[in-house]
């Protein structure tokens, strides 16, 4: 069956948004914690502060405070850079500056240590000046300041992997010592780098600095810009479908390999098109050419061909989307013993693992040109694809995860 939506209810928000204003805790820790996604938990905070900002009456005057205070934080030093001096003079601590300034007095220990002089102590206006200068400096990038680090980044985002995937494989190489460097691939001899950190990198540069290297991010966006919702596709009613409710539970939790997720990536005025599979368990990607287009029958003959050559471990099921191509759906279960199961309509996150993918090959073969059915070069992009590391895998590769599931299956009946 499809999982159902988990619902929420106004009391769990506002205890989770809590947690997260008076412990003054990072949302992410606090959305790992309660077992809830960070950008949800994101998203009820800033819906607090946005109720708190229109003066609504369900915000209580506890959190108004709480608000005020972490707002107080956040903001320019500048005006307090008096009283702590005065603090200061007075032979206060920083904990009782902090109070008598409405701010933590972490906030005041690392305002004197960042600002004072050796000969003058803490100034209000030499500190201005000093922090001033601070933010005017060339911030030193990680990246920049490390040749070795540099040169596996690049070359990673070179070969088209995301800032995530280049940031995990760097993690799970420095940590797991039984995983070997990416092929092509320089060692980064157990450096790390966190994927925003790449990012900040990234966006940091001259526009166009490292499109003339070759390396583009796969939005080719050159600024961070907020994501456009997904769209929707809509397909005629397919004789004898059996709905993904129907689907075993096996194949739902991925606890089985041999699951896959299928579906067409379209070319230019819809003449042309390639069928796309993958595996729900490892990720691997298949891709089939289709000499005769979106042609029920043409993609029922591909699809046989190439199911009947995958091991009997890897021919569990597959899921469709409702779409037409797959009119021929009986004649392929007939000739494969492979089962096809339909999502539901407007639903693509029933084939999640298989919509991802398919966004990774746009890269390749953008909307708008004829999509060519030359399998060999249909291959090559899929071996690319299955050789980048996924942090769903805990950053090893499809390929190297369908390996060892077919290795397991042959040990194991051996």
């Amino acid at each position: 069956m499809a999982r159902a939506r988990r619902e929420f209810t106004p009391e769990y928000k506002d205890e989770a948004v809590r947690l997260v204003l008076t412990t003054g805790r990072p949302v992410a820790t606090v959305a790992r914690e309660l077992g809830i996604n960070e950008a949800t938990l994101g998203r009820w905070v800033n819906s607090f502060k946005a109720r708190n900002d229109t003066g609504e009456t369900d915000v209580t005057e506890s959190e108004r405070a709480e608000l005020l205070r972490l707002r107080k934080e956040n903001a320019d030093l500048k005006l307090d850079r008096a009283d702590i001096a005065m603090g200061i003079r007075a032979g206060h601590t920083d904990r009782q500056i902090g109070v008598e300034i409405g701010r933590d007095h972490t906030i005041v220990w690392r305002e004197r240590n960042r600002n004072s002089t050796r000969t003058r102590g803490y100034k209000p206006v030499t500190a201005d000046c000093e922090a001033e200068d601070r933010r005017k400096r060339p911030q030193a990038r990680k990246i920049d300041t490390d040749p070795v680090l540099a040169a596996r980044v690049k070359a990673d985002l070179f070969r088209s992997r995301t800032p995530r995937q280049v940031a995990g494989r760097l993690l799970l190489e420095a940590t797991d010592s039984s995983v070997e460097p990416m092929v092509k691939s320089p060692d980064a001899q157990g450096r790390t780098v966190s994927h925003e950190a790449i990012y900040r990198w990234i966006y940091a540069m001259p526009k166009g600095e490292l499109a003339r290297e070759g390396i583009l991010l796969q939005s080719k966006r050159t600024a961070r810009k907020r994501r456009k919702p997904l769209g929707e596709r809509t397909g005629g009613r397919i004789i004898g479908m059996v709905s993904i409710d129907d689907r075993p539970e096996t194949a739902t939790d991925r606890r089985v390999p041999g699951s896959w997720e299928g579906d067409l990536v379209i070319g230019r005025a819809g003449k042309t098109a390639v069928a796309t599979l993958v595996e729900r368990s490892s990720r691997f990607l298949i891709m089939l050419g289709l000499p005769e287009g979106k042609k029920a029958a043409g993609l029922a003959d591909v699809l046989i061909d190439r199911v009947n050559d995958l091991p009997a471990l890897m021919r569990g099921s597959l899921t469709w989307d409702q779409g037409t191509e797959m009119a021929r759906h009986a004649q392929l279960t007939v000739a494969t013993e492979l089962p096809v199961y339909f999502a539901h309509p407007h639903s693509p996150w029933e084939r999640g693992s298989n919509e991802n993918t398919n966004g990774l090959i746009r890269e390749y073969l953008p909307k708008g040109i004829e999509i060519t059915s030359h399998q060999p070069y249909l291959d090559a992009i899929a071996d690319e694809l299955n050789d980048r590391p996924r942090a769903t895998l805990g950053y090893l590769t499809p390929r190297e995860v369908f390996t060892k599931l077919l290795n397991d299956d042959v040990a194991t009946t051996a």
